[in-house]
């Protein structure tokens, strides 16, 4: 496998808060959303699926790094999926893609920052962006031990938050939870939603690294991460919809829940907004950092900025809602899991061993991977009724 090199090392929480941290952000807080337009039933069903396929497609991610020294996507895809005299067109459209894909998820971040802070203090967009840039690409600049650091505080914070809201939402008058079957089309775009909120395939390398390329606590970190993700998303989606009822917009759950049930409630609600934003903006801007780092061999200060930059441009140039930016952004990630899938199969093949993975990594799953992985890209960009 080679060595796995890395800035720091990670304890077991750090890394495990790192995944939960990169999809604990725009797509969480978008589910509820997509949720209102389904039945409760339907829902339930999605989170559990999508569960188990996030499982699979991470831990495939962590071996493909793994058997890579720890790599990102793009020089995983140089090593073991491009080859030829055009090898090196296909490495840039790669890095290319992916970055794109970043940069518009982590616009979504800044974006509903600017929504929170609008409601709360009445800011307007343009500062509420410039405010949450500054403190959001500080911590990166530090580096990846102040992200693994500051992604377990806020995540055990954001627990805690959780368990007040419920409690205060379960204490006021709730709505009806949705029935009834509402269309291929609003299930799918809710699969297709909670397939992105359970997404940190571009945090998993950086799993892989901080643990020292530990395939025990690789798994386990990863199987914990995303456990715990979707025990928020289910307790973000169910007092939303008990909360909110109807009256769900795209500005992000929480602010929807803020407003409607005011007072108090009202603040607590905005901060964890905050928090969960901060953790994915975090999570996504350390791994275009090394992205850039591992393509270009800037510098990392270079690359810190190279990475966060263009997503505030992006975000103040008000191209979307909150909600249309995490769907156009998942449309790309959950694409390029297909170019994964192949790289990983070849990796496989190479290597003759499977630390991670075992037989969830075999050629069954890798093609199961792969079709749900297309039904979540097409659930991405259907409309909603």
């Amino acid at each position: 496998m080679g060595n796995v090199k890395s800035e720091s090392k990670l304890t077991f929480f750090e890394a495990a808060s790192i995944i939960v941290g990169h999809g604990v952000g725009a797509g969480i807080l978008s589910v509820p959303y997509l949720a209102a337009h389904n039945s409760f039933r339907e829902t339930l069903l999605i989170l559990l699926i999508g569960y188990a396929v996030a499982l699979v497609l991470h831990f495939i991610i962590a071996e493909l790094s793994l058997n890579n020294n720890g790599a990102q996507f793009v020089k995983c895809f140089d090593a073991e999926l491009f080859s030829g005299k055009i090898k090196t067109i296909f490495t840039w459209t790669a890095f290319i893609l992916l970055g794109v894909s970043v940069m518009v998820n982590v616009s979504a971040f800044l974006t509903g920052a600017a929504a929170v802070f609008r409601s709360w203090f009445g800011l307007p967009d343009l500062v509420g962006m410039l405010i949450f840039y500054v403190l959001g690409a500080g911590v990166v600049f530090v580096g990846m031990k102040l992200v693994g650091i500051c992604e377990k505080i806020a995540i055990i914070s954001m627990i805690g938050v959780v368990g007040i809201l419920f409690g205060a939402t379960l204490l006021r008058d709730t709505a009806a939870l949705p029935t009834g079957w509402h269309g291929f089309n609003n299930a799918l775009a809710l699969f297709g939603m909670v397939s992105f909120s359970l997404s940190a395939v571009m945090s998993t390398p950086q799993v892989v690294k901080g643990l020292q390329g530990d395939a025990k606590r690789i798994r386990a970190a990863i199987a914990t991460g995303l456990a715990i993700n979707l025990a928020l998303i289910f307790i973000i989606t169910l007092m939303t919809l008990l909360g909110a009822g109807n009256d769900i917009t795209e500005d992000g759950a929480l602010v929807d829940l803020s407003r409607h049930l005011g007072g108090w409630v009202a603040v607590i609600g905005y901060i964890f907004t905050l928090l969960a934003l901060a953790t994915s903006f975090w999570a996504n801007t350390l791994n275009l950092r090394d992205i850039v780092n591992e393509q270009t061999g800037w510098s990392k200060n270079i690359c810190w900025l190279a990475a966060s930059a263009p997503c505030l441009v992006l975000a103040l140039f008000g191209l979307s809602s909150f909600v249309g930016f995490t769907r156009f952004a998942s449309v790309i990630q959950i694409v390029t899991g297909i170019g994964i899938i192949i790289a990983y199969n070849r990796s496989r093949k190479r290597t003759g061993a499977s630390p991670i993975c075992g037989k969830f990594g075999s050629l069954v799953f890798q093609i199961l991977v792969i079709a749900f992985s297309l039904l979540s890209s097409v659930g991405a960009i259907l409309p909603v009724s």
